[in-house]
């Protein structure tokens, strides 16, 4: 049965978490999902982690901060605070081994905590991921003449979200990650370019599986989901016995 958790972060505010424990375990590592952008752990979180404990996995859902259930405001987050609430998640949980998984912004927050952090991290997954910083460019111009870009639902990024940003390259990833990578793109994706998936795949020095859907946006139709979730956990099966 799932649990809630309340963890600390770095600056004295808490994320909200979820555990789903499966109830014979048969893996010792534990997969842990990073949200998008302006998105937070339920829907279909909820469901790919219910997924994971029928593949006998741990799974662990959790929200930002400044998102969903976790303390902070939106306008305050950059990518560095999302690395540190990732490496919050990990610690408090203590597992032997663990899986990362994220969506959209979320895959970029799992990959470059992957290679800043401890040597538990044995695999990354990433669904519609965002690679190359370019993807923002459309965001960074508007903060650039104007001082904020807002979301439609009110999420407000500013000068200090890109200031951080930039001193992030993926090409720090590609160069340090050492685990077996897995993308999952829509060939139609209008907010992260499918070319970034086919770059980032050209680039890294590891073993990468990609899947491509055809006719797939950024979010993926229901069908499409029910594909890539069985593909996810028919890859990490492979990927963790190699």
């Amino acid at each position: 049965m799932p649990t809630t958790h309340t963890i600390p972060t770095d600056r004295n505010e808490t994320l909200a978490a979820v555990h789903h424990a499966p109830d014979s375990p048969a893996h010792d590592a534990w997969l842990v999902c990073c949200h998008g952008f302006v998105s937070d752990k339920s829907g279909s979180y909820e469901a790919r982690c219910r997924r994971a404990v029928d593949e006998g996995y741990h799974a662990v859902r959790f929200d930002f901060r400044g998102c969903g259930a976790s303390d902070g405001a939106f306008v305050d987050q950059t990518l560095s605070t999302k690395i540190a609430d990732l490496r919050a998640v990990l610690a408090y949980f203590d597992a032997p081994a663990y899986v990362l998984f994220g969506s959209s912004f979320g895959a970029k927050t799992a990959f470059h905590t992957a290679v800043e952090t401890d040597r538990r991290i044995e695999a990354v997954a990433g669904r519609a991921p965002l690679t190359d910083n370019r993807a923002f460019d459309g965001m960074r111009a508007v903060v650039d003449s104007e001082g904020r870009f807002v979301y439609e639902t009110g999420h407000t990024v500013d000068e200090r979200f890109f200031a951080d940003f930039e001193r992030h390259s993926f090409e720090d990833v590609t160069a340090g990650l050492d685990v077996p990578v897995a993308l999952f793109h829509g060939a139609a994706d209008e907010s992260v370019a499918l070319r970034d998936s086919l770059d980032a795949t050209a680039a890294f020095d590891v073993d990468v599986s990609l899947h491509v859907y055809s006719d797939e946006g950024h979010r993926f139709s229901r069908s499409a989901e029910t594909r890539f979730r069985r593909q996810l956990f028919d890859w990490l099966a492979v990927a963790l016995s190699a």
